[in-house]
């Protein structure tokens, strides 16, 4: 696993309810995440999640649909899903308040 994914996947597994789940079949990176087990989202390789976020939350945060998308080019503006790429350690504190404020709004 790629060093940022390896740190990101147990930062967000400090938060309670969140798990990882890695597909022992796949060698690209592709994995699950889960919160209370239901899927939140996946990784679609070692650099990128694609979070359901929720269209509210996503248009609070003032986030947008990535350019040059590999996976979901197609997706539209209103989608409840929002890719998010990481290349950097910023970028995972970013990822993680994300999360945490998903959960955080989250129905029990």
């Amino acid at each position: 696993m790629d060093k940022l994914k390896k740190e990101l996947v147990a930062r967000l597994e400090r938060i309670p309810g969140i798990r990882h789940i890695p597909y022992p079949d796949r060698d690209d990176g592709f994995s699950g995440l889960v919160f209370q087990d239901r899927e939140i989202g996946h990784f679609h390789d070692f650099n990128e999640l694609d979070l359901r976020l929720g269209k509210a939350l996503i248009k609070r945060e003032g986030l947008t649909h990535p350019s040059g998308s590999r996976v979901h080019p197609g997706r539209r503006a209103g989608s409840p899903y929002i890719e998010l790429r990481f290349d950097r350690e910023q970028d995972l504190d970013r990822i993680v308040r994300l999360v945490t404020l998903l959960v955080e709004t989250s129905p029990p």
